[in-house]
């Protein structure tokens, strides 16, 4: 038996192969997902589900094959509003990927997600962390200020290669210093 929370709603999943299941899933706008035989309410069990890559699924075997299912998908497809077919991703706009109301979800295109991925607290953390980081570099702070001058000057005459074999380190590397995508702080 399921208590009712205020506000719930209940969706059946429709998935390949459900017609064949000896019991009927559900999904809720606020994120829970139950099986049931007749009524949710009645001979319901809520389920827990378990995580993957920290998002909360569900494994259903459906003839023979597992099928996995992203309970914060099935929300945004049966309670959240889609604005255009571009809009393929689910975000979750408090950044809590456990956070699976339809409140918290929102369909987005690939440009949104990016920018959506920027403001998390975890990537602004992770970026503070590197910034500030010593131990484990293959660079000093003196070392890329060096490399920044040798891409800088135009009478240069060695290559990104060159440089990089000077410094032991990848081309890549060079090439990200020079873009800002690494060693952004050294000026």
């Amino acid at each position: 038996m399921i208590k009712k929370i205020n506000g719930e709603a209940w969706k059946q999943l429709q998935f390949k192969g459900w017609k064949k299941m000896r019991k009927k899933y559900a999904i809720s706008s606020q994120g829970r997902a139950a099986s049931y035989q007749e009524d949710i309410y009645k001979d319901g069990k809520i389920l827990e589900g378990s995580v993957t890559s920290g998002y909360k699924t569900l494994n259903l075997h459906i003839d023979g094959n597992n099928g996995t299912i992203y309970f914060h998908r099935e929300v945004a497809k049966l309670f959240c509003k889609k604005n255009s077919p571009s809009e393929k991703f689910v975000i979750h706009l408090n950044h809590n990927k456990m956070d699976n109301r339809a409140k918290n979800l929102k369909w987005a295109g690939q440009k949104l997600v990016s920018s959506h991925q920027q403001n998390s607290p975890l990537k602004i953390a992770y970026k503070k962390v590197q910034h500030t980081r010593n131990l484990g570099l293959k660079l000093t702070a003196a070392q890329v200020k060096s490399i920044k001058d040798l891409i800088a000057n135009p009478r240069r005459r060695l290559t990104y290669k060159q440089i990089a074999e000077k410094y032991k380190v990848s081309e890549m590397t060079i090439y990200r210093i020079k873009s800002g995508e690494n060693w952004s702080n050294v000026k």
